[in-house]
């Protein structure tokens, strides 16, 4: 199993956001808190040794990759599965009127059986986006890699990388331009942290010589190539 760091970065704010379901309606860009956020996410980023950026399509979600992208001199990579539900006939209603949809209690309650009218299953949304990471994992040895996603289906890469039941996926919670951090191992994926704004650690891995050294101070509980948090 190759070992990587992946951030999962959800997209900063915008008019739309807690209001209307966005979805993929074309050209919702961020406001001027949402630009404010990217200025801040910049500057966490900053030391953080990106090897890749990987993006959702959609407008928000390249508005708050490219700053990150053009500071570390990487081009960013678009992947149309890493983009939000497809909310069908619920595209561009507010939430308000959703609420007293029949569906809406479905959806929060027991989300592995809903499906939006003319759209996708949420079981649809969580295949795709894993079978990307897992290919965008296979990608990266030793390397750490951001993921430019939305909030529902970062919420359901993690249920799926933490073991959890899809039905309790609702109970996460991920914010606009909050990074969560996975790190793969032999051992399996770890979640290093979720749903940050703040100062971030330092991703690194140790070369060949430090792993060799760890083993010889006897530390079993080491894991190779991912350092630990920091603040």
């Amino acid at each position: 199993m190759r070992m990587m760091n992946l951030l999962l970065i959800r997209h900063a704010l915008n008019d739309w956001a807690d209001k209307k379901l966005a979805g993929w309606t074309p050209g919702i860009s961020l406001n001027a808190e949402g630009c404010a956020q990217v200025e801040a996410l910049v500057k966490r980023l900053a030391d953080v040794p990106l090897a890749a950026i990987y993006s959702s399509p959609l407008e928000r979600t390249m508005e708050t990759a490219q700053p990150v992208a053009e500071s570390h001199g990487l081009t960013i990579q678009v992947r149309e599965a890493l983009g939000e539900i497809r909310f069908g006939e619920w595209t561009g209603r507010s939430l308000e009127e959703l609420q007293k949809e029949e569906l809406w209690p479905v959806v929060q309650v027991y989300p592995s059986g809903a499906r939006f009218p003319g759209g996708e299953s949420l079981r649809e949304v969580q295949a795709r986006l894993v079978s990307e990471i897992d290919a965008i994992r296979d990608a990266h040895d030793k390397e750490t890699v951001a993921v430019f996603s939305h909030s529902d289906p970062i919420k359901l890469v993690v249920a799926h990388y933490l073991g959890l039941p899809l039905d309790l996926y609702q109970r996460l919670a991920i914010g606009p331009a909050s990074v969560t951090a996975f790190a793969f191992t032999p051992f399996g994926p770890r979640l290093l942290f979720m749903n940050r704004s703040e100062s971030l650690p330092s991703f690194k891995f140790e070369d060949k010589e430090q792993e060799k050294e760890q083993e010889d101070e006897e530390q079993p509980h080491a894991l190779p190539g991912v350092l630990p948090q920091h603040g």
